[in-house]
């Protein structure tokens, strides 16, 4: 049965195999100007009362004609992300439409929302997605999420199930399926400069938040707290609507509703990945869903996937390879791309 993925094995760079450089040596290394020559639309999507995402569209010719795919970033990134533009423009050059979309708050839009952004919050994506089949005509929509960007693809597509036609397909690349697991990861003092990091930026985008919005956040507490689980307790599981950072963590996991997923999904992740455990993996929702394809090498580490030199692509493996996927399945000729689909999914993938 044909996968819809021509390259699977990752063979990492010999120089990247301990998983924390696999992690940070690709945000850092330069990537030359992508994007180039691309035209750019700058778009407002709202989502709910009194709040907007902001997004950056790069459209084809003739774009309802195109199959689009949305990008949705990981925690503490944005639609710049070196991942969000390297996919853009992979995906644009070969044909595709792309929306960068920051989620809440992200790219410099805090002003858009009163409120903060959490791993929960798959109905502004459900809402991105319709607008755009309903009201632009997009017949054949991709949704991409990263780390936290991916649990919220997932959940939003068990959500939704295959109440919109035009959902054609979920990548998901180190979703964080399992929060409280992910959490208790970064608290390991193996993964200290990760956990430093988010909240270093969570802590800064808070301070500007507070700025713009006076008397609606307390920032008596701000300083104090040292880590991750300490600011969800405080400020994003109370804004939020949770009663504490455990309900918060325990009720936004797409885990829960990997079970429901109908449409082709495709999960890229590393069995190295410093905070996202691959043990949360092994669900049976997700090992006995024929809609999920799980792809997890042995190296990777967090969304790095650093492969050793090819004449063919650059060194990002799962960019090049969940772009190849999207390309293929949109072909008239696919059929049965997806791994271990059944029957009856089959035939749906193939009227799709």
């Amino acid at each position: 049965m044909r996968t819809g993925v021509a390259s699977v094995d990752f063979r990492p760079h010999p120089l990247l195999c301990h998983p924390h450089l696999m992690t940070v040596v690709p945000r850092f290394r330069p990537r030359g100007r992508l994007l180039n020559g691309i035209q750019t639309e700058t778009r407002l999507f709202t989502v709910a009362p009194h709040t907007q995402l902001l997004s950056f569209c790069h459209w084809q010719s003739d774009p309802p004609r195109h199959p689009t795919v949305i990008l949705l970033h990981g925690l503490e990134g944005c639609s710049d992300s070196h991942y969000m533009l390297g996919i853009a423009d992979k995906a644009w050059r070969a044909g595709l439409n792309v929306v960068r979309l920051n989620q809440r708050n992200c790219g410099g839009s805090e002003h858009l929302t009163p409120t903060l952004y959490h791993s929960g919050l798959s109905g502004d994506l459900a809402a991105v997605v319709t607008e755009l089949w309903t009201r632009d005509g997009m017949e054949s929509l991709w949704v991409v999420g990263y780390s936290m960007g991916g649990n919220l693809a997932l959940k939003m597509t068990g959500e939704v199930t295959d109440t919109i036609p035009a959902l054609r397909g979920i990548i998901a690349v180190c979703p964080n399926i399992d929060p409280a697991a992910c959490v208790a990861a970064l608290e390991q003092s193996t993964n200290w400069l990760y956990q430093r990091y988010f909240l270093k930026r969570l802590k800064e985008r808070l301070r500007r938040k507070a700025g713009l919005f006076p008397g609606k956040f307390d920032l008596s507490r701000l300083a104090g707290i040292a880590t991750l689980r300490e600011f969800d307790e405080i400020y994003t599981a109370p804004d939020g609507g949770f009663r504490s950072a455990e309900d918060y963590y325990e009720r936004v996991g797409a885990r829960h509703v990997l079970a429901d997923v109908r449409v082709p999904t495709l999960m890229i992740t590393a069995q190295d990945d410093p905070f996202i455990p691959y043990p949360i993996f092994k669900t049976v929702a997700l090992t006995a869903n024929p809609w999920i394809r799980l792809i997890s090498p042995t190296h990777g580490g967090h969304c790095g996937f650093f492969q050793r030199p090819r004449l063919d692509e650059d060194c990002y493996w799962a960019e090049n390879r969940l772009v190849e996927y999207m390309v293929r399945a949109s072909q008239p000729s696919a059929r049965e791309w997806t791994s271990g689909a059944n029957a009856a999914g089959a035939r749906q993938t193939a009227r799709a």
